[in-house]
Parts: C-alpha cells; sequence; structure tokens
C-alpha cells in the first residue's frame, strides 16, 4: 500500500483548514475535469471517532467548500458530492490510518498472507500499529507489506 501525502493531493491544503475550521477532517479530494465540467468528490469524518457523520454535515461542508473550490478551479461548471467514509470503506492511501486513530481496521499482511485486525494506535508514514482486540497485543505492519485494508464495523 502507498503511502501518499494527503497535502501532496492537487487542492487539499487550500480546501483542509476550511474543513478542519467546520469541525471535520478531510479525508480524500478528488477533482476531475469532465466534458463540460469539473466533478469533485470530497470524503469527510469527524474529529471525533465515537461520532458519525450524516447529511447535514456533508451539507455543512458542501455549502463552505464549493465556492472555494470554484474560485481555485476559476470555473462554476462543477458538480461536487461529500460524502462519509462509510462503514465498509476500504483504505487506499496509508495516511487515512493517522486520520482513523482509534478505529478498528483489518489489513492483509503479504508477510502472513492472511488479515491481521485490530484497533489503530499509531500510524507514521511506514507502519500502522493495531491493537488486538482480544489479546491487546500490538503488531506493526509496515505499509509495503498491506495489499488491502478496511474498516471493521459490527
Amino acid at each position: 500500500m502507498d503511502y501518499i501525502s494527503l497535502k501532496s493531493i492537487q487542492y487539499y491544503p487550500e480546501s483542509e483548514p476550511l474543513v478542519s475550521g467546520l469541525g471535520y477532517i478531510l479525508v480524500d479530494l478528488k477533482i476531475v475535469p469532465a466534458k463540460s465540467t469539473v466533478k469533485i468528490s470530497a470524503v469527510i469524518a469527524s474529529k471525533d471517532s465515537s461520532k458519525d457523520i450524516g447529511v447535514e454535515d456533508c451539507s455543512k461542508v458542501h455549502h463552505a467548500l464549493l465556492p472555494r473550490l470554484q474560485a481555485l478551479l476559476g470555473t462554476e461548471d462543477t458538480y461536487m458530492e461529500v460524502t462519509s467514509p462509510g462503514m465498509d470503506r476500504n483504505i487506499k492511501n496509508a495516511a487515512e490510518f493517522e486520520i482513523f486513530k482509534g478505529h478498528e481496521v483489518r489489513v492483509w499482511d503479504k508477510t502472513v498472507s492472511d488479515w491481521v485486525g485490530g484497533i489503530i494506535k499509531e500510524a507514521d508514514s511506514k507502519t500502522v500499529s493495531l491493537e488486538n482486540t482480544d489479546t491487546k497485543e500490538i503488531k506493526t505492519v509496515s505499509f509495503e507489506n498491506i495489499a488491502k485494508a478496511k474498516f471493521i464495523y459490527v
């Protein structure tokens, strides 16, 4: 799994402070030019890991973020969608592990050819440390050994 700094994502550094000021974390931002419009996709999470994101939260971020991105892009021909990470989110960027500290995930560890699960305790640009919910044992997995990762919701 690759670690791509969120700050390297186009328009993320300009958008993140606005979203953060509203009480949310900008997890992902994609901007794709289409034929006649620009499609924008933003994923947000709550700063409080015990709270879920609802429609009102997405709407609040949409109303604040859209004008900022339209100004940065120099166009009003945009379509924007703001969503929550979702219960069954596949983690695509290893940088997301740091955002989701305290959440339970499972990762496919290529060194053992099996799923390793636990609560995210620590994450940096190279590894993630997961605490097993039963044994309380902490296992550190290198991102280069992770084939895929997803949330665990019970």
